[in-house]
Parts: structure tokens; C-alpha cells; sequence
């Protein structure tokens, strides 16, 4: 089978085949990899820091930068991105006007968090887990209007089980307690947290709830309102793999109790040109019926990079018509392969990535590489370590760092991770390589 890489549209139309019809829903995983724009000479194991863009995705960015630029078309209103954000809600199982395009993740919880309703004295429940521009952030709030910043440090290690999650996460709740803040996947050990229990958690606590959920599109097959969150912020250029400078941030907009029985929250939408220049917004809904469009406020914020939501679009188009839940096995699949080599090599204690609890399992997998236990506090050895299989040996990982329960130390890992354009044999290349550089490492 021959898959084209001809682009007939912007993104998503009425013209475009359904994901039933589509000769990608049968094309083998050798044929999909064709797609990438992947470098031959090298294994790309780090989709949890950036993608590889398919060719289609890269033509589009081109493509519709020359049809705007320098013509008439009027960047500035919302409408422009419309169809793209009605397009990526349905395949999340949201509404456009819950939906909004960002420049990435990292943009995308600033503007949530900054966009809260918190005053003085009143705290926020997170972990040390959390990526850096959550935590700084946060902080950020702490400083200027002295919010209270809880955290705790989540368990690691291959026996971590989801109780231990929520338990953790409930005892540092309190009274004056108002937001749950956690990553769906951590970047730092791979950690696929419980969602829908924290989420239940934060339900019976009356938190709103910020999910970053940078790692979910293109990895995991979900339903973003069943969450049960309020907010969730993703990138669109590590697993789904669009452009970089793309993110995306769900906001919900409506009360469906099924999923979420809580009023919605107080919210800001910060820098905005669609929010009234004079008066208030109606007040926010308690139905299923919006009473305005959050994600109009959200998504107008000035000149938009038309051919980035362009593709992101085509990305998200590509990725329906492959199947989702069928990319979601394969990346899964693949992984607990991978983790299995990885024991089989380095044993069952070097894994800080949860694997008995197939609940916590995902695509990234954090392992120490080297014998000794003090090893996993040497950045310089993880920092090398890294360097060499990508210099030497033009495999692409990365290294990671954070806090162990207990632990004076704060430890750094490797990390691998698993995507749909990866091979078993890539992963056996990889791991023996692996060995052998720890070997001369140690």
C-alpha cells in the first residue's frame, strides 16, 4: 500500500475521509512510520520532550503560511480557528466552545493558573512531580498574593499502586484547601496518574481541579469531559505531533453531573481580546447549556499563527483516521516491551516507573542504568550517560530528576519512551546499548 503525503486542506472538512474509509485504519505500522519525517540514521525514543512531524503536518505549515501571508484575510478573529477547535473537541469528546488552541502546554497552564479565582491564605494541593512551569507558576502566586502552595512527593518505583496515589493526595486536603493540581503522565518517572480518582477526590472536596495533561493527545484514546477536570492544558508537538509552538487547554464550560456535579469555577480569561471591553459576562451556566463561549475569550488573544493551528488540525486528522485506540495499544504494547528488556537488563529495583500496577503504566520509562544505588544521585554520570548514546551512538533519550520519598538525595533516572513510528528492534538496539555503555560508565 502507498499512502499519499499530498495535502488537499488546511485542516479538517466535510470533504475528508472518514476514519472508516481511511487506507491508514489497515496500513501496517511500517507503512505509518513512512509518514515521519524521522532521520534514518537515528532512534528517536524521546517523543515525551518533542515529536517527530509527519510530513503531511510540515507541508501544511507551509502551505498555509503562503496562502495567508501577505493577503487579506483577518487574523484576528476567533472564527478563524473555529473549525480547527471543533474539529480536536470531538475527538476529545468536548464542545468547541471548550476548547481553545495555545502556543504550548507551558502557555497554556500559566494562563489557567493565573486565570484562578485564589486569594490570600488560600491553598493549592500539587506534588514535587509536577513539570517546572506548573511549579513556578504556582509560585508565582505564592509570591504576589500569597497563596498556599501544599505539595507532596509521589511514591516511585515498579510496586507503586494507585491507592497510594490518592491517599498521598488526600492527606495533604484541608479546609481552606482550593485547587487539585496534578500531571495525567509525569515527565519525570512515567507515572500515568489515577485522573478519574483524584478527580472524584477533588469532587468530594469542592476543588477545581488543573490537570497537565501535555502528554495526552496523541498518546492516550480519551474522553477529556469524562476526566471529570476543569482544566486540563496538552502539547501539541510531544505525542500528537504537530508543530512546535502548539498546545491546547480544555476548559469546561458546562455542568454535566455525570462527570463533574461541581458548580464551574470563577475564572479569568487572561490576556484576551474577545473579553467585553465594558460590563461582565453573563454569569457562568449550572446546566449543559453554555451561557457564553469560554473558549472564544481563551482562543482571542490577538494575531494567531494560522498555518500552526493549520496542522496541529492535520495532525489530529491523521491521528483519527490511523485510529487512536488502535495507536494507543501499539504505544502501550511496545512500552511494556521495552520495560521488560529494561528489567531483564538492568533488574526490577533500577525502575522508577510503575509497572505491577497496570493502572500507572505508560510510554515513558525512568530506570537508573548503573550498579551502584549511589549512581542515581550523579547528575554528571546521567548527564554523560545521555550524551554518549546520542553522540556516539545517535539514539535520543533524555534524563530526568526528582525527589524520592525519604531520600536526602534527589534522583536523576534515564528515560526512554514508546511511539507509534518506534520498532521492538529499536528497543533491543537501543537496550543493548544501553548495557554496554553503563558497563564502561561504571
Amino acid at each position: 500500500m502507498t499512502v499519499s503525503r499530498t495535502v488537499e486542506s488546511p485542516g479538517p472538512t466535510a470533504a475528508s475521509a472518514s476514519p472508516a474509509r481511511s487506507p491508514l485504519r489497515t496500513a501496517s505500522w511500517a507503512q505509518i512510520r513512512d509518514l515521519f519525517a524521522l532521520d534514518p540514521t537515528t532512534v528517536h525514543l524521546n517523543t515525551g520532550t518533542v515529536g517527530a512531524m509527519p510530513y503531511e503536518v510540515l507541508d501544511t505549515v507551509d502551505r498555509v503560511t503562503r496562502q495567508w501571508t501577505g493577503g487579506l484575510l483577518d487574523v484576528y478573529r476567533p472564527a478563524m480557528f473555529t473549525e480547527y477547535r471543533a474539529a480536536i473537541g470531538r475527538t476529545f469528546g468536548v464542545d468547541e466552545d471548550e476548547m481553545v488552541i495555545c502556543h504550548n502546554a507551558t502557555e497554556g497552564v500559566a494562563r489557567v493558573i493565573h486565570g484562578l479565582d485564589l486569594r490570600e491564605g488560600d491553598e493549592v494541593v500539587t506534588t514535587t512531580h509536577e513539570c517546572y512551569s506548573v511549579l513556578s507558576n504556582f509560585n508565582l502566586l505564592r509570591n504576589r498574593f500569597g497563596v498556599v502552595l501544599r505539595t507532596v512527593t509521589p511514591p516511585s518505583g515498579h510496586e507503586v499502586r494507585a491507592e497510594e496515589i490518592v491517599e498521598l493526595v488526600e492527606s495533604a486536603i484541608t479546609p481552606r484547601t482550593k485547587v487539585l493540581s496534578f500531571a495525567a503522565i509525569t515527565l519525570f518517572t512515567g507515572t500515568m496518574f489515577p485522573i478519574r480518582q483524584l478527580c472524584e477526590l477533588a469532587h468530594r472536596h469542592g476543588l477545581t481541579t488543573v490537570i497537565d495533561g501535555a502528554l495526552i493527545p496523541g498518546m492516550l484514546d480519551c474522553d477529556l469531559r469524562a476526566t471529570g477536570a476543569d482544566f486540563i492544558t496538552c502539547s501539541g508537538s510531544k505525542f500528537q505531533c504537530g508543530p512546535l509552538g502548539t498546545g491546547l487547554i480544555y476548559v469546561r464550560n458546562k455542568v454535566i453531573p455525570e462527570h463533574n456535579p461541581l458548580p464551574l469555577p470563577t475564572f479569568w480569561p487572561l490576556i484576551s481580546t474577545w473579553y467585553p471591553m465594558m460590563g461582565s459576562p453573563p454569569p457562568r451556566t449550572t446546566t449543559a447549556v453554555e451561557s457564553y463561549n469560554m473558549g472564544d475569550y481563551l482562543q482571542s488573544a490577538g494575531s494567531a499563527n494560522l498555518a500552526r493551528g493549520a496542522a496541529l488540525a492535520r495532525a489530529f486528522e491523521l491521528w483519527d483516521d490511523i485510529g487512536r485506540g488502535r495507536i494507543e495499544a501499539y504505544i502501550m504494547d511496545l512500552a511494556e516491551y521495552a520495560r521488560g528488556r529494561l528489567i531483564d537488563a538492568f533488574g526490577v529495583e533500577a525502575m522508577y516507573s510503575p509497572g505491577a500496577d497496570l493502572r500507572l503504566r505508560s510510554p515513558l520509562i525512568a530506570f537508573n542504568p548503573f550498579r551502584r544505588p549511589e549512581d542515581a544521585w550523579n547528575i554528571k554520570k546521567f548527564i554523560g550517560f545521555v550524551r554518549r548514546l546520542e553522540t556516539e551512538h545517535r539514539i535520543w533519550t533524555r534524563w530526568t530528576e526528582f525527589d524520592v520519598p525519604g531520600s536526602p538525595h534527589q534522583h536523576y533516572a534515564a528515560r526512554i519512551t514508546t511511539h507509534l513510528f518506534n520498532t521492538r528492534e529499536e528497543i533491543d538496539h537501543t537496550v543493548r546499548t544501553m548495557v554496554r555503555l553503563a558497563e564502561e560508565m561504571s
